[in-house]
């Protein structure tokens, strides 16, 4: 990869990391996926304090399907559980398959639960904090006094893995900076302005990226 490619991949890495501080919530919601690492830092942030409920949200979706032996939800529940967070701490939605469920069903299952969140904090794998925040304040049928986005938040190159290939993480990234652009004119998320230096570097990355 070129240096230039690889400023133009940080450039919309950055954008999508919203850099939030954290403070104690009501609960942490997690937005489940294919990176279980999503898991071990929700359960890093039980740990110290910040919620005494987690949330995981996740049936199968894009990334997948066919990839673990129960959904997503459940198999991060797993993950945390043997960490130490107790199962009276967690929660569980397993049939959203997209963003947008797991908002909807996630409320209604803290609703079918009697629970009330006035703080809640977001966790999400780092390319998509922006695309959550968005879909959140879109989606969510009530209203909370403090939402917070947080995820791993490392650089590009520590992020990907052996799971998470460099090409596989690219055109994800690249998927979610589209549909931060063309979702809010479908009503599925809230309009977020892009600078003009991220949308030079989108574009710049659609025509020179060998793999898009």
């Amino acid at each position: 990869m070129t240096i230039r490619l690889y400023q133009h991949i940080e450039t919309l890495w950055d954008y999508m990391l919203l850099k939030h501080e954290l403070s104690p919530c009501d609960a942490l919601f997690v937005l489940c996926s294919n990176d279980v690492r999503v898991a071990e830092y929700a359960a890093e942030l039980y740990h110290k304090g910040l919620a005494p409920i987690i949330v995981f949200s996740g049936g199968e979706g894009r990334f997948t399907d066919g990839l673990f032996d129960k959904s997503e939800a459940e198999t991060f529940a797993a993950i945390v559980r043997d960490v130490g967070v107790p199962p009276d701490a967690i929660f569980m939605e397993t049939q959203s398959t997209n963003t947008g469920e797991n908002v909807l069903f996630t409320y209604q299952l803290v609703q079918d639960k009697g629970l009330t969140f006035d703080d809640i904090i977001l966790v999400q794998k780092p390319f998509m904090e922006r695309r959550a925040l968005a879909t959140f304040e879109k989606q969510w049928p009530g209203s909370v006094s403090k939402l917070a986005v947080t995820s791993s938040a490392q650089p590009f190159f520590e992020y990907i893995n052996e799971e998470m290939p460099l090409d596989m993480v690219v055109r994800a990234l690249i998927e979610d900076f589209e549909r931060i652009k063309t979702y809010p004119e479908k009503g599925f998320q809230t309009y977020q302005e892009v600078p003009d230096i991220v949308e030079s570097s989108y574009k710049y990355l659609k025509q020179h990226y060998p793999y898009l």
